[in-house]
């Protein structure tokens, strides 16, 4: 389904907008977290994908990998630490410590009390305990009955306390409240609720630190405009697409890219909310092989950036999101093979089903002289799953990727 957003509009980035979220400390988020172990030094890859643009009609599409952010194979290591740092050196404000400091473990005797919590489908608790690790505190993790041994164990892996209850990804951030309010525990997550901003904007701020990276590594156009026409960003909650969308807004302003929001089927929240013109909850099951996407009510906060800047609002099946990660691994007619996991792929199962209908591509915008990004949220953090659906291991799509930078030519 495709849904035209009546109240997406061009026009400059919001005063009110750029007080939760801008530039400034978007950069100030990317230099704190510039030393840290747990992250690749430098830029994640930006793969220009030309045949598979030839192919589906388009100018140009760009793919951001994050499977090579850091071990934990995903985006996701952008916000939670970012968030974990603000929220120690609010509580500690005389302190003043460095967030250098923090991460390298310097202040973990003082910290060994503190103790922060999140509901997660995988990759966000995974960077909260990462972070929650460097820094010394302790860290628990709230998982629902969807998430599978395979990303539990990684979590574990890295020190923190698993705590499990039935239901989903919604009833599992419930219980992560509740039991922090019990405890005198500090919530760490990336969907906001009722009277709980501030931390969940940390997280979303990260998330801009990419589009900062990769505008950097394309061509700044003459004309001032930005470098893409269109953007597609996998749904979730809302986080990663507010954190991106309130960068290239306030850079760009009125010539900011069209903006296309993409959830699974099953989990399509930020579709319902754009029909309601209000933050809604899902219509299915919520349960989709897109686990990081597997979210059944969207986060006010981020709606507020979601609202007036995203134009469209579309769901895709979890067999189109298979089949993307499949062409991807692939190296579709030609192009660098990229390992995308099942939620990273899902922004290029939305472009492939635009593109395969006449009328969805124009209503979209979508054609010849397009210039697409797309972003590879994860890589194969459950790789069981992985290589189940693309008959690939991850390691031999990498071996591939090595193959195809040592060609002669690239074409």
């Amino acid at each position: 389904m495709l849904f035209t957003n009546p109240q997406a509009t061009r026009r400059p980035y919001d005063p009110d907008l750029q007080r939760v979220m801008n530039l400034a400390q978007g950069h100030e988020s990317r230099q704190w977290l510039s030393g840290w172990t747990q992250l690749r030094l430098g830029s994640t890859p930006l793969h220009a994908l030309p045949h598979l643009a030839r192919q589906l009609g388009l100018g140009q599409i760009h793919v951001k990998d994050e499977s090579v952010r850091s071990p934990l194979a995903s985006f996701k290591a952008l916000g939670a630490p970012v968030a974990l740092l603000r929220l120690v050196r609010r509580q500690w404000p005389a302190e003043a410590w460095a967030p250098a400091d923090l991460l390298a473990g310097r202040h973990a005797p003082a910290l060994a009390g503190f103790t922060v919590i999140s509901a997660t489908d995988g990759n966000h608790g995974r960077a909260l305990a990462a972070a929650a690790q460097s820094i010394g505190c302790r860290c628990v993790i709230v998982l629902h009955a969807h998430v599978s041994a395979e990303r539990e164990q990684p979590i574990r892996d890295l020190g923190a306390e698993i705590v499990r209850v039935t239901g989903n990804y919604d009833d599992s951030v419930q219980e992560a409240e509740r039991l922090a309010r019990a405890h005198g525990w500090w919530v760490v997550s990336d969907t906001s609720y009722d009277g709980y901003e501030e931390i969940p904007r940390d997280v979303m701020q990260g998330y801009g630190i990419l589009v900062e990276e990769l505008l950097e590594q394309i061509p700044t156009r003459t004309d001032g405009a930005s470098p893409f026409t269109h953007v597609l960003l996998q749904g979730g909650v809302g986080g990663l697409t507010a954190g991106v969308v309130g960068h290239f807004w306030e850079r760009y302003g009125a010539r900011r890219p069209a903006f296309i929001a993409v959830e699974p089927e099953q989990a399509d929240c930020l579709l319902q909310s754009a029909i309601a013109g209000r933050p809604a909850r899902a219509t299915g099951s919520v349960d989709s092989v897109m686990a990081g996407l597997a979210c059944g009510e969207t986060s006010p906060l981020a709606w507020r950036f979601l609202q007036p800047a995203v134009d469209l609002f579309m769901t895709v099946g979890d067999a189109q999101a298979e089949e993307a990660m499949r062409t991807l691994a692939s190296g579709a007619a030609g192009d660098m093979p990229v390992l995308s996991g099942e939620s990273g792929a899902a922004s290029l199962a939305g472009l492939v089903a635009l593109m395969a209908n006449p009328e969805l591509a124009a209503q979209a915008g979508l054609g010849a002289d397009s210039r697409v990004l797309l972003i590879s949220t994860e890589g194969a953090t459950a790789p069981g799953v992985y290589e189940a659906i693309t008959g690939r291991s991850p390691a031999s799509v990498l071996q591939a990727q090595l193959a195809w930078m040592a060609r002669p030519s690239h074409g």
